[in-house]
C-alpha cells in the first residue's frame, strides 16, 4: 500500500492499493474511489464493539474497501481544518486518541474503546471513552488545526485544555486537575478542569479546539424568530 496526503488546511488522503489489499473506515468515510475496489459494510467485531465505537464518535458500521486488482485508488477527506497523520503500528506500541480522530486503517489495526478513570471521564471533557489503536499496520488520524509533538520524560507533566489534546502513547498517564484559584475559575475561561498528561512518552496536541470553534460559529448562525 502507498499513500499520499494532499492539501493544506483541508487535507485529503489518497491510498493506492495492490490486488487483495484492504483498508477500513467508518461508514460514509470515502470521498471517491476507482471502479476496481469492492466495498463491504459490517459491524467489524460485533455489536458490542460497534456500540463502543459509536460512543467514541465513530459509526456503528464500518466499511472495508478491497482492491480487485493492482492500481486501485481510494480517497478520504478531512471534515475540519487540520492535518492527517499516519502511524505505523508494530504490534507493541499503542496509542490513545481523541473522539472521532480515526480516519482509516489496514485490517491488522484494532480500533477499540479506551475507558478513562471516573474523574477524568466526568470532568476531562472527552467523556469516559476515547479511542485505543493497537495491532499491526498503518492507521491514519484526522486531527484539528496544527499539530505539536511533545516528548515527556519520566515524571514530566503537561496541562492541556482537553479540546487541544489530539493523541498520546498509551504508556502516558492521563488524568484531570482542578484549576486552582477562584478568580482563575471564574474569569480564566478554561473551565474548572484541565487534562494532565505525565510521561514518559509522546503527546500530540492540536491548535484547534473544535468545541470552542463551534461555539464561536454559533454567534453567526441565524436564529429562529419566535
Amino acid at each position: 500500500m502507498r499513500y499520499k496526503i494532499f492539501g493544506d488546511k483541508l487535507p485529503g488522503l489518497t491510498l493506492q492499493l495492490d490486488a487483495g489489499e484492504s483498508i477500513y473506515t467508518q461508514s460514509g468515510g470515502m470521498s471517491w474511489m476507482t471502479d476496481n475496489i469492492q466495498m463491504e459494510t459490517n459491524m467489524r467485531g460485533g455489536l458490542m464493539k460497534g456500540l463502543g465505537r459509536m460512543l467514541t464518535g465513530e459509526s456503528l458500521f464500518m466499511a472495508t474497501y478491497t482492491a480487485r486488482n493492482a492500481g486501485a485508488e481510494i480517497t478520504l477527506t478531512s471534515a475540519m481544518p487540520g492535518e492527517i497523520r499516519a502511524l505505523q503500528l508494530d504490534g507493541r506500541q499503542q496509542y490513545i486518541a481523541q473522539k472521532s480522530a480515526f480516519l482509516c486503517a489496514q485490517p491488522g489495526v484494532e480500533l477499540s474503546t479506551y475507558v478513562t478513570k471516573l474523574k477524568a471521564g466526568l470532568f476531562g471533557g472527552e467523556g469516559f471513552l476515547m479511542q485505543r489503536l493497537s495491532g499491526q499496520g498503518m492507521v491514519f488520524l484526522e486531527l484539528d488545526g496544527s499539530i505539536v509533538e511533545l516528548e515527556l520524560q519520566a515524571g514530566e507533566r503537561v496541562k492541556v485544555d482537553t479540546g487541544n489534546l489530539a493523541f498520546f502513547e498509551a504508556q502516558v498517564k492521563y488524568d484531570v486537575e482542578t484549576v486552582k484559584g477562584f478568580a482563575n475559575i471564574l474569569f480564566g475561561g478554561e473551565g474548572l478542569f484541565l487534562s494532565v498528561l505525565e510521561g514518559p512518552g509522546k503527546v500530540w496536541l492540536q491548535s484547534l479546539n473544535t468545541a470552542s470553534f463551534a461555539s464561536r460559529l454559533m454567534g453567526f448562525l441565524p436564529h429562529k424568530s419566535s
